[in-house]
């Protein structure tokens, strides 16, 4: 059985104001009508749902128990037909974010505190291990990455952020701006371990220098690797922003300072794509005037 809405509506006018007249006056139109709009909803449940007490309508039993039932009806069509609508438009009410732990703490919680009332209300989860494909194909409407995403997803370069390592202010390199990676391998290390992108960046310079680690302590988590760093454990390396009153030092390889670039990913069939890409636009400008204009992809450095 098809459900009419608009003999829903009614029946929740009704219940709502305690008389077809009351309704018939907030629903604009006339009572007789309105009571044979009722009339047709109880013929097509099989039921009574009102009965008379007094100038007014009382719900029976069946009533009260169909009126919930009938107001989750409404509620759920009311917001099919907003995701229709945006669908049709373009728009995007809420957005899905998926990052990593790193980009979402000194990247995009900032800029989600730059955000309007009529901005898209975020959701953010962290980033996904098997990268964006997997985290698209869960839900996310929006991906950023550390690495070039696969083919068949669109993506717009946001940031070219440094590597740095993180010294403490005692350290006799505390007044450098910049470190060599054939000297850094030297000192006690403590990195991130190999899953994440910046370690796969240093080691690929460290291996293009011809050199190899000495001392090395690994950390899954790179505020803790900068508190370990602050403890003493040695120099951590890290594409966060610093914490604990540590220096950062750029790293320069055999082809000049590493450095680590984010991605914004979405799928060009998502039916918001347009709005997607304005505000992958609005990520780069935010990351421009957080860290300067020489974090922009193509500066130069």
């Amino acid at each position: 059985m098809g459900m009419d809405l608009r003999l829903l509506r009614y029946f929740v006018a009704v219940a709502d104001a305690g008389s077809a007249t009351s309704a018939a006056n907030i629903l604009h139109v006339t009572q007789p009508v309105l009571s044979r709009q009722l009339r047709q909803l109880e013929r097509e449940l099989g039921v009574e749902l009102f009965e008379r007490e007094g100038r007014g309508l009382r719900l029976t039993r069946a009533g009260a128990d169909f009126l919930p039932q009938a107001r989750d009806l409404l509620h759920r069509a009311e917001r099919l037909e907003r995701t229709a609508s945006e669908l049709a438009g373009g728009h995007l009410r809420g957005v899905h974010l998926a990052v990593p732990t790193t980009t979402l703490t000194d990247v995009l919680a900032p800029f989600l505190g730059t955000l309007g009332p009529d901005d898209p209300v975020p959701h953010v989860r962290e980033l996904d291990p098997l990268g964006a494909t997997a985290a698209l194909g869960a839900g996310a409407d929006l991906a950023i990455l550390t690495r070039p995403p696969a083919r068949g997803l669109v993506s717009r370069p946001l940031a070219v952020l440094p590597l740095w390592a993180l010294v403490r202010s005692d350290d006799s390199w505390a007044g450098r701006a910049e470190i060599d990676v054939w000297e850094l391998v030297d000192r006690s290390l403590v990195l991130l371990t190999e899953e994440f992108r910046p370690r796969t960046l240093l080691d690929a310079a460290v291996e293009a220098a011809g050199v190899r680690y000495d001392r090395v302590l690994e950390c899954g988590n790179a505020q803790v690797a900068q508190a370990l760093a602050a403890a003493g454990r040695g120099i951590a390396v890290v594409s966060d922003d610093p914490r604990f009153d540590l220096v950062p030092l750029r790293i320069r390889g055999p082809l000049g300072p590493v450095h680590i670039s984010l991605y914004a990913v979405w799928d060009p069939r998502h039916h918001a794509s347009v709005a997607l890409g304005a505000l992958a636009e609005r990520i780069a400008d935010f990351c421009v005037q957080r860290y300067g204009p020489q974090v922009r992809p193509g500066a130069s450095r």
